[in-house]
């Protein structure tokens, strides 16, 4: 009724007065529930607060859970939120949105008994520009069906991957399958390309070192037992781990195949952000 007392007023002009005494109540009651209703309507605080919110709970769905509120700040800042990460942090500890931990990681890496290339990078992870500077490694894929173990190719410059391989075996075919990936993916011509890699036997086979004079892709490879030697590839497993395997149950290698894949090419070739990049997707630095 106050309401409605209300809007006579501002819809029809009729004061307050005369419609108290039309309705037969009192102005001392209109005016204690016309404060009580301001006072039930949430602020235009509140309902930015709501909006936020609600906004922060999406971004962190469409990035499977996995995005801190670094990447979540610069998603609202691209959406025209003008929010400090202080207080996304807040509302995500308010909200219960964490991003999921990073496990220990555990190294595949068996040194080949071929002599290993000298160490050509000594972990500056940057290139000036696409195809100057990869790196790769083999990791371990776990499934009730049993291992599958995946090789990767990433360009330093975008943080794309460009080649990536699926194999239950891990050897030197399946390097150098995703190695065929990456030059594919780069049009076929890399000739003076480092790749830069681990010492594990994978890379220092034979097959592998003859695929690569043939590429014309000059071989780069850290210490033995040093993952620092090798982080950027060793980030990009445990990235894929962290965000995406480790909150998955594969029951066979083939839906491990299809969902990885699926997830390399729709979601961090594509969508994710980068810390490595400032903070911006791959697509956007490469432009390729």
């Amino acid at each position: 009724m106050a309401a409605f007392i209300s809007s006579q007023k501002t819809e029809h002009g009729i004061d307050h007065v005369t419609s108290c005494r039309a309705l037969g109540v009192s102005q001392s009651w209109y005016y204690k529930w016309k404060n009580r209703i301001g006072q039930d309507m949430p602020t235009a605080r509140e309902r930015r607060r709501a909006d936020l919110d609600t906004e922060i709970a999406r971004l962190f769905e469409a990035s499977g859970g996995t995005y801190g509120s670094p990447r979540i700040t610069r998603d609202l800042h691209e959406a025209g939120w003008r929010v400090s990460e202080n207080t996304v942090a807040a509302r995500m500890a308010e909200l219960g949105l964490v991003a999921r931990r990073r496990r220990k990681p555990r190294s595949l890496t068996r040194q080949g008994k071929r002599s290993a290339a000298p160490d050509l990078v000594h972990r500056k992870f940057a290139a000036p520009a696409p195809d100057v500077l990869w790196c790769g490694d083999v990791t371990q894929i776990d499934t009730d069906e049993g291992k599958l173990y995946l090789a990767t190719v990433e360009d330093l410059f975008s943080r794309r991957l460009l080649g990536y391989a699926m194999s239950e075996h891990h050897d030197a075919a399946l390097t150098c399958a995703s190695l065929q990936m990456a030059v594919a993916t780069r049009g076929g011509d890399v000739d003076g390309v480092i790749f830069h890699s681990d010492r594990g036997s994978e890379y220092s086979a034979a097959r592998y070192q003859e695929l690569c004079r043939r590429l014309g892709v000059v071989q780069s490879m850290g210490r033995v037992g040093c993952a620092l030697d090798n982080a950027a590839a060793e980030a990009f497993n445990s990235t894929l781990k962290v965000e995406y395997v480790h909150r998955q149950r594969f029951r066979t290698r083939a839906e491990a195949r299809l969902k990885i894949a699926t997830w390399i090419a729709d979601f961090y070739n594509t969508t994710r952000r980068h810390s490595a990049n400032d903070g911006l997707p791959e697509v956007v630095t490469s432009g390729v």
